[in-house]
């Protein structure tokens, strides 16, 4: 599919635009809806229980829900799935496999927590997500290789999400690795460097959270 799913949370929102195309579906989670507000942007679908918006946008959302009732999806509050998981859901349900998520870290800790392991929900059902703020964003390596251009620059840190990954290899930047096995008891993947050459992380077995900070 064409596009990707962009999703506004009720987090922290460090930026001050998004990069949206004609294809992309955005949807809006919960409290994200004022940011949608303050930012001009139309969501395709709202989705949330709706207890983190002020009471003017709670009886708005109300109001959509009887004119155009596709649009909304109003969750209970007690359930399983955070607002954001559900929201992943419909996102992989209409086909797509990138997700950029904005206003998904800050706030609450166990709040950023949750959305990280999103991240390797997405990679457990074959997408790739982003969080993105507005010094750098983070992303979930499994099991794979992934590339870096050589102009990047800042700093990148890597986390094991479980107890071991395998086969961690860093190239070309200024702290390296080879076929490391990176434990999730001794932080070794913090605060490397990009050193203005093309750089790449592979875990051969495993996940790794990877936290860039430009």
């Amino acid at each position: 599919m064409q596009g990707k799913c962009v999703i506004i949370g009720a987090g922290d929102l460090t930026v001050g635009e998004f990069h949206i195309n004609d294809e992309d579906f955005i949807i809006a989670v919960d409290g994200g809806l004022s940011y949608c507000g303050a930012l001009s942007i139309e969501p395709d679908l709202i989705i949330g229980d709706f207890d983190s918006v002020s009471d003017e946008e709670f009886d708005a959302v109300m109001k959509l829900q009887q004119e155009i009732p596709d649009r909304i999806v109003r969750l209970k509050p007690e359930k399983d799935d955070t607002d954001m998981l559900a929201a992943l859901r419909l996102g992989l349900e209409r086909g797509y496999d990138t997700f950029h998520i904005y206003a998904g870290t800050g706030g609450r800790l166990d709040h950023t927590l949750a959305n990280i392991q999103c991240l390797l929900f997405l990679k457990n059902n074959d997408a790739t997500g982003y969080l993105i703020d507005g010094n750098g964003m983070i992303l979930v390596i499994k099991d794979e290789k992934v590339s870096f251009r050589e102009n990047m620059e800042g700093f990148m840190s890597l986390f094991t999400l479980g107890r071991e990954a395998k086969g961690v290899t860093i190239e070309n930047m200024k702290y390296e690795l080879s076929d490391y096995t990176m434990t999730n008891d001794y932080p070794i993947g913090i605060s490397n460097e990009f050193v203005g050459r093309a750089a790449s992380v592979t875990v051969k077995e495993g996940e790794l959270v990877c936290i860039l900070q430009y």
